[in-house]
């Protein structure tokens, strides 16, 4: 057993932001490896720092420059505004981390996709290195079908310039020989947190490294719990995550939509943005919250109006509900797309959500009897990913003495 090792346990030391999508999709792993005898040490940021020790682990608190979620204008429109943040948390993290784990270096090091300062501790410990994706992974081609149409023209600007030389030099510095592009979105060694039907080109996606676990997905008993109204026919959520929530406007034409549709209950997450006096009236068969506990309320429910985020994506497969797909940002364009190409979604671009478009694709959804069957398919195949277990040991077997 390592030297690093407490009473005979080895240490596991997980890395990430202050993020529920970052976040949440990794817990029910850590928790997994807690009941199998690992030590977890999970460094984040204050406010998760109760959220990863309800899981078992130990929270190793540090502090982060990022924009959180109650200030999402924060992250600017550009590509290059949601990419300077990250270089620029990690640089002044990777002092405060070092100097949390001096003396007590993990045997391995598991990393949220953000997380770059834990890619340069592992290298500078000597320990393997696991990353934890919760959403898409590179395939084999995605540079050029991908990369270079995004961040060549970025190259030609001045600020893009500065990010790559700064973040070039920061790597160099810590005696690392890699590209910024490989070492921001090339893992050595990746457990894939989403289901593989949420994976584009996933025949072309490197199986050496990547491997799909599909969702890991817990009983969250610590969110509480939603109770289905008595005498409700059918419950359509609504909800756009916890970042791009302030859209009063696509919220009141919700209400329009579903408030007073005969046999339907409404259950309507704003965010912290938005309050229901905002909103106008709110319809007898509808609630209005801030937040909701999101999956609880999925395995009751019928219909889906959803961001298309990671997370919320894989739940709504989970639970088998169909989707109607209004993304916002970053990757919930193309997992949009992906849920529309299995055949459990439409997908309305956010200027196109009016009140008659949502009751329509939802009413169509719900009474296609294909669409129960697809999702049905999708189940048995995410079943058989393996989730929390199977991602606990494949990062255990990376544990034991060669």
């Amino acid at each position: 057993m390592s030297p690093r090792s407490r009473n005979g346990r080895p240490h596991v030391a997980m890395f990430s932001i202050a993020a529920h999508g970052h976040v949440h999709p990794s817990l029910e792993v850590i928790r997994e490896l807690v009941a199998r005898g690992v030590r977890v040490t999970y460094a984040v940021p204050p406010s998760f720092a109760d959220l990863v020790a309800g899981v078992g682990a130990e929270p190793k608190p540090w502090h982060s420059t990022l924009p959180t979620d109650d200030d999402p204008e924060a992250w600017g429109t550009e590509p290059i505004d949601h990419m300077e943040p990250f270089l620029t948390d990690a640089i002044q993290a990777l002092p405060q981390l070092a100097e949390v784990y001096r003396g007590d270096e993990p045997d391995l090091v598991l990393y949220d996709i953000t997380a770059y300062p834990a890619r340069v501790l592992a290298h500078r410990w000597g320990v393997p290195l696991i990353q934890l994706s919760p959403n898409l992974v590179a395939w084999e081609g995605y540079e050029e079908e991908v990369g270079k149409p995004l961040f060549e023209p970025l190259k030609r600007t001045a600020r893009g310039r500065a990010f790559y030389d700064t973040f070039a030099r920061w790597i160099a510095e810590n005696g690392m020989d890699l590209e910024v592009e490989r070492f921001m979105g090339r893992p050595d060694r990746c457990l894939v947190l989403i289901p593989r039907v949420l994976q584009p080109h996933a025949d072309r996606v490197d199986e050496s490294v990547y491997t799909f676990v599909g969702s890991c997905q817990g009983p969250r008993a610590h969110q509480g719990e939603w109770r289905r109204p008595a005498g409700v026919g059918k419950v359509v959520l609504v909800s756009l995550g916890s970042t791009f929530t302030k859209q009063p406007g696509f919220y009141r034409a919700c209400l329009e939509a579903f408030g007073g549709l005969p046999g339907w209950h409404l259950v309507l997450s704003v965010g912290r943005h938005v309050a229901p006096g905002d909103l106008g009236p709110i319809p007898a068969n509808a609630e209005v919250h801030p937040w909701v506990p999101q999956l609880d309320v999925l395995r009751q429910a019928d219909a889906f109006v959803t961001h298309a985020g990671a997370g919320g994506s894989q739940e709504g497969l989970t639970t088998g509900t169909p989707m109607v797909a209004v993304p916002q940002a970053v990757d919930q364009f193309g997992n949009a797309a992906l849920l529309e190409e299995l055949g459990v979604a439409r997908t309305l671009p956010t200027e196109e959500a009016t009140p008659r478009a949502l009751r329509s694709a939802v009413l169509d959804l719900v009474a296609d009897p294909e669409v129960a069957a697809r999702l049905a398919r999708i189940r048995t195949e995410m079943a058989a990913e393996g989730g929390a277990p199977r991602a606990a040991g494949l990062i255990q077997s990376y544990l034991r003495p060669e």
